[in-house]
């Protein structure tokens, strides 16, 4: 079964959430919980907005949750750097999760010219003259 987990745009973002959560773990200072609480939150939105508009299953609904993807992608790269300049996270970490971000938004900005389209399972709708007689249909016959 195709699913979210089959775009690329989200395996990339996942993989910049998940070094987010651990890296500010790792890190952890109460003078920098502001800093890591947002970093986490705006990390986790990319991936979750891209999930719930692939799930919504309607190319406008699909474009508004990928363009709020984008923008908490955005927010966590100016996030990430503010982390690095205040010494909360080393240069590795700061690097690579501006390349994850930095790529996220990319492909979130090819998603959005051309959203993806979430295969549906065809059931064919019952309608009046086809539909099976209820219980209570029955008991009139």
């Amino acid at each position: 079964m195709d699913s979210y987990r089959s775009l690329d745009a989200w395996k990339v973002a996942h993989e910049a959430a998940l070094l987010a959560h651990k890296a500010c773990d790792r890190a952890y200072h109460s003078r920098a919980r502001a800093v890591f609480d947002q970093l986490r939150r705006a990390a986790l939105s990319v991936e979750a907005n891209l999930v719930e508009g692939y799930a919504l299953g309607t190319t406008g609904l699909c474009r508004r949750h990928l363009r709020i993807a984008f923008g908490s992608a955005a927010e966590a790269e100016c996030v990430v750097r503010l982390a690095g300049e205040l010494g909360y996270l080393g240069v590795d970490v700061v690097e690579e999760l501006e390349r994850l971000l930095g790529r996220a938004m990319q492909m979130l900005r090819r998603l959005m010219v051309n959203p993806p389209v979430r295969p549906t399972t065809h059931v064919p709708r019952r309608t009046t003259h086809d539909a099976r007689p209820t219980t209570h249909d029955a008991r009139r016959t």
